[in-house]
This record gives structure tokens, sequence and C-alpha cells, in this order.
């Protein structure tokens, strides 16, 4: 058997608000996503985030039931630079989406922040730090 990890799926309870927050972070979704119970969008190197509906995922799965509480995922997402952390946290942020944590230079050697999709999904950013930084 070989395996090979395709996609990251991500049950969402407002089709619309999940695809516009996910847009904003520089997801392809294709015009019209937010009308639907499932949203497609492909990433660099060929997987994919995929975004159901708690409807759409009841009606193939009828014993389904959400959990409970936020945070059931979270994203890890790489900014190319230290200061496009704090720029993406402060456009979404300013936005009016949940900070978690603002940027911070992490002893790891990287900056991050976290921010929480409109489910409460935990949105990693970071970036390396400059040699020296840490």
């Amino acid at each position: 058997m070989t395996v090979r990890f395709d996609a990251v799926g991500l049950v969402v309870s407002d089709m619309a608000a999940s695809v516009t927050f996910y847009r904003r972070l520089g997801f392809a979704f294709p015009e019209g996503a937010e009308e639907g119970p499932h949203a497609e969008a492909a990433l660099p190197g060929g997987t994919r985030l995929l975004l159901d509906t708690e409807e759409s995922v009841r009606s193939f799965h009828p014993a389904w039931r959400p959990p409970s509480g936020a945070g059931r995922a979270s994203l890890a997402l790489l900014c190319e630079t230290p200061g496009e952390v704090d720029a993406v946290y402060e456009e979404l942020t300013g936005a009016g989406y949940p900070g978690a944590l603002k940027p911070w230079d992490a002893f790891w050697g990287q900056r991050y922040a976290i921010l929480h999709d409109p489910d409460g999904n935990g949105i990693d950013l970071f970036a390396p730090l400059p040699a020296g930084t840490e």
C-alpha cells in the first residue's frame, strides 16, 4: 500500500465566512465557492484545503456530530519574512478576526503568531528569523 498526503479537510459552520477568511490568506477558492456545501482550494505542491459545511457532512454520515468547542484543528502557514507575519496578523485582526497570540520572536528561531478562523481553528503564521535574532 502507498499512501500520499492529499488534503486537509475542515468542517465549517458558515461556508461564506470561511471562504472569505481563507481567501484573505491567499487560498484560491473558485468563484461561487462560498455558496455551496463543499469547497476546495489547490495548494502549492498538489495538496488541497477542503471545506465542508456541517450539514453536508451529516447528509452522507447521518450519525456524525461536530466536536464540541473550538480549536478542532490548526493550520501552520509559512510566511516569507518576519515582517509578513506581522502584516498578515494585523490585516486579519484589523478585519475583525480573533487573534490568539500577537507576533513574537520564538526561542526556536521563528517569528510566530496565532489567529483563529471563523470556527475557532488555529491559524499559525510563522517565518524564520534572521540568524542571531533568536
